[in-house]
């Protein structure tokens, strides 16, 4: 079977800092994988490579028959791959609305000429985009239909995070990266974040990667989890064969740590 995501091999060095080595990885349709490493260990750098944002030195990367080596984020995007980052990045100054229909810029076709001359088409595409958005924004329940006209910078910070996944959800994606979803969360917000992104999966059909460092996060929401340290892949597989792996315990805790395991 063919990988909807696929890495073979993938390498990038910044000076004299190796931040991946060789990494093999692959997402398939429907499935959740979680990515885990101490800090350094090239966890959001690899889903800088995918996304465009850096080009690996080394290796092969495919998406659902594309080639990514090369692409511009714009075109990453636009072939179905869509990521939220460690911080939340929002436009403070737009509604909520505004943010979430910025996720279908990569699926417009009026131009700048359109758009001065409002012709009906752009009345059309304006239409069909704020639907999307609206669609993504309900996804959420009650969380950011209500506040729809608000400007994000007045949101909860959990609210925050759910409108940067719906932006990225407008993109139409059929893949979501997920960079530390978790981060800043209180237990019931962590709690209620495993259960949205099951419900990304069975109700949306997205595949998902998401890097964590909550582990109850990972164990409750993971078909897969892949380990990375100093830029290498050091385990991969269930939720328990990776968290009693003696690399990955040394990785976290330290060797002498984990001798006395």
């Amino acid at each position: 079977m063919s990988h909807l995501l696929e890495l073979t091999g993938v390498s990038k060095r910044f000076g004299g800092v190796q931040a991946v080595n060789e990494v093999d990885f692959h997402a398939d349709p429907g499935e959740i994988v979680g990515v885990i490493g101490p800090n350094g260990a090239g966890k959001t750098t690899l889903f800088n490579i995918v996304t465009g944002f850096y080009r690996p030195d080394a290796g092969k990367m495919t998406f659902d028959g594309h080639n990514l080596v090369g692409l511009k984020p714009n075109q990453v995007t636009r072939i179905g791959i869509a990521r939220t980052f460690q911080a939340v990045r929002l436009f403070a100054n737009m509604s909520v609305i505004e943010n979430a229909m910025v996720g279908q810029h990569t699926r417009t076709r009026s131009g700048v000429f359109g758009a001065i001359l409002h012709t009906r088409r752009t009345v059309e595409e304006e239409r069909r985009i704020q639907l999307k958005a609206q669609e993504a924004l309900a996804f959420f329940g009650d969380r950011l239909i209500p506040r729809i006209n608000q400007l994000a910078s007045e949101l909860a910070y959990a609210d925050r995070r759910r409108l940067e996944i719906a932006r990225a959800m407008a993109t139409e994606p059929k893949l979501l990266l997920l960079d530390e979803p978790a981060a800043g969360m209180n237990p019931a917000e962590k709690d209620g974040l495993i259960e949205l992104i099951g419900r990304l999966r069975d109700e949306k059909g997205y595949a998902i990667v998401l890097i964590e460092h909550d582990m109850p996060v990972i164990k409750g929401v993971c078909d897969r989890v892949v380990a990375l340290d100093y830029g290498s892949k050091i385990a991969e597989g269930t939720y328990d064969e990776v968290a009693s792996n003696r690399q990955v315990v040394e990785a976290y805790l330290g060797k002498a740590a984990s001798e006395v395991q």
